[in-house]
């Protein structure tokens, strides 16, 4: 949190990008989303750490693979969004790939369950605060900032913290951490602008795979013949998930050009 906000104020110094900030701190509404925005990542983050450290990587994968899923429940059940088939097939496929991982385990997958629950969550909320990527992530970081130093403090103080006892390239590290923290988040903010969201959905599966591929290939941990079964679910209903999603997307029309902008083409056309 530290070092993401570092990186956060350093691109909107570069942007002068400050406006923003006075129209925040006059909506109650927006601060109370920001809050809940700022606890939802943190909440995220905490689990996604606890995972690497603890030899459960591929919890964060599932995470993510799961993810998608999650957030077609929640426009069902929060939304009341109505679901097409292949939604509906798909969601009771990563339901299904739930209970089998359960049974594997021996209990939830609770850090997955809780990555894929607060980033959704988190995501849906970032529609109402009407911000965009580098300026909720500042804002965000912003809110948990004191709390970070705080807890930094604390385990420096009472010698459990590394920041300044094992080395500089170690201090370095956790710097570094802060940047490709913010970064992704920023440039992903970035980018749903300006590509298709199908595109968008597309490309966050990325994140997943190289999780998995970490955890089986570099970290070594265990699959097991319930856990490939378990994935395997999983990758099926996202491929049921994707195609409807294509599908989908190919058969909605785009929208027609409001009015203003059909008669600057036309006078652009004309001159």
């Amino acid at each position: 949190m530290i070092w993401s906000l570092v990186v956060t104020l350093v691109v909107l110094l570069v942007q002068r990008n400050w406006q923003w900030i006075r129209g925040v701190l006059r909506s109650p509404r927006r601060l109370l989303l920001l809050l809940a925005s700022a606890a939802l990542i943190s909440l995220n983050w905490g689990a996604f750490i606890t995972a690497v450290t603890t030899g459960h990587t591929l919890q964060s994968a599932l995470a993510y693979f799961i993810n998608p899923l999650v957030s077609v429940a929640l426009g069902l059940l929060v939304f009341k969004e109505r679901l097409r088939p292949g939604q509906w097939a798909a969601l009771l496929l990563g339901v299904l790939a739930v209970a089998v991982l359960t049974v594997d385990y021996g209990s939830l997958p609770w850090l997955a369950l809780a990555m894929a629950f607060s980033f959704a969550v988190y995501g849906a909320l970032k529609k109402f605060v009407g911000l965009d990527g580098v300026e909720s992530l500042s804002a965000e970081t912003a809110v948990l900032f004191l709390p970070a130093l705080g807890g930094a403090v604390y385990l420096e103080v009472t010698g459990t913290g590394t920041f300044t006892s094992v080395s500089p390239l170690h201090a370095l590290l956790l710097v570094g951490a802060g940047v490709v923290t913010a970064a992704p988040l920023m440039l992903f903010g970035a980018a749903a602008h300006r590509i298709p969201l199908t595109l968008v959905g597309l490309l966050q599966f990325m994140v997943p795979v190289m999780h998995f591929l970490i955890a089986w290939l570099v970290f070594g941990e265990d699959l097991s013949l319930g856990r490939w079964i378990g994935f395997a679910v999983v990758w099926t209903a996202l491929v049921v998930f994707v195609v409807d999603m294509l599908r989908h997307a190919r058969h909605t029309p785009r929208p027609a050009p409001s009015a203003p902008v059909a008669e600057e083409a036309e006078e652009t056309a004309a001159s």
